[in-house]
């Protein structure tokens, strides 16, 4: 039996090492840091690689290295390629939660945060006692992308960010519906809402990042129509106990409702417009992908959202 052996043409494997650590920390000075090498070496090593490519593979911003479309078309092969060999030469040991002592930190949404963190809490304390968990707030759609990068959380649960990044990896793990609320004891709680009388009602609007127009507003925008806006607030939870106690109605993702103290006096109905449904991802970064404690975390979490 012969063996063939693959000509990569004196291709250094520390160059696609060093293509990573580019590509997931867009800077130099802490790519070097990752791979342990000096700036100067990761700088030549970059010259040696766009030589290599015969493409520029990052552009110096205000932003730090950004990736030109070659770069970003080998990124994800190289990645992968490299977390295969890492795969074969070391053998990591099992991750073993209920002796494991660590602390994971965890960027959540209001929602999450809300739904999911209760049962979250629960398991980890059967599961693993030794593991704490730390939680940071994503104030944006793009926060996660921010604070991953930074290496502040290890992962996040959310709506998936505007820009999409091959270093960030996301899986839906959540979904829900919008249902409109009335408070049940009020005249309106008595008949189906319609379109007419939706319009006629005075509204109150989830807003985190201060947008005063929301999914309804745009669908009612796309039939010419507008409701009457008469108060907004940043935090979702909130709501069902202000529509509880006037005669205003909100249009919220159901399970806001459901895990509201003030549920039962509340009615519920179907939205008189077309609404997506929201969805809601695990988000983590490429370094962490194959890290076995991180990704019982990811499974982990992923469990629990599947059983809400």
């Amino acid at each position: 039996m012969s063996i063939c052996f693959m000509d990569f043409h004196g291709i250094d494997l520390n160059l696609l090492a060093a293509f990573d650590a580019l590509m997931e920390e867009r800077n130099v000075t802490r790519a070097a840091a990752r791979v342990g090498v000096s700036q100067p070496a990761m700088s030549a090593a970059l010259a040696r690689l766009r030589a290599l490519f015969g493409d520029p593979l990052f552009l110096r911003s205000a932003e730090g290295l950004l990736p030109t479309p070659r770069a970003r078309d080998i990124a994800q092969p190289i990645a992968q390629a490299l977390r295969q060999i890492e795969a074969a030469l070391v053998a990591k040991p099992p991750f073993m939660p209920a002796m494991a002592s660590l602390a994971f930190t965890l960027g959540l949404s209001d929602y999450p945060a809300f739904v999911l963190l209760p049962a979250l809490i629960t398991s980890l304390e059967q599961q693993a006692p030794g593991v704490s968990l730390h939680v940071r707030a994503l104030t944006g759609r793009d926060s996660a992308v921010d604070l991953l990068d930074a290496g502040t959380i290890d992962l996040a649960v959310g709506v998936m960010p505007v820009r999409p990044e091959n270093r960030i990896m996301t899986k839906s793990i959540l979904r829900d519906e919008f249902v409109t609320i009335t408070r049940r004891d009020g005249t309106t709680a008595r008949d189906n809402i319609t379109l007419e009388r939706f319009l006629s009602m005075r509204h109150v609007l989830a807003s985190p990042e201060d947008d005063r127009h929301g999914l309804v507003d745009q669908a009612l925008a796309q039939i010419g129509k507008q409701r009457i806006l008469a108060l907004t607030l940043p935090h979702m939870f909130a709501i069902p106990t202000v529509v509880a106690g006037t005669a205003m109605t909100a249009t919220l993702m159901r399970r806001v409702v459901l895990n509201s103290s003030v549920r039962h006096e509340l009615a519920l109905f179907p939205p008189p417009v077309i609404l997506p449904t929201i969805e809601f991802h695990l988000i983590w970064h490429r370094k962490s992908d194959q890290h076995p404690a991180q990704r019982w975390f990811r499974d982990l979490i992923a469990s629990q959202a599947l059983s809400l």
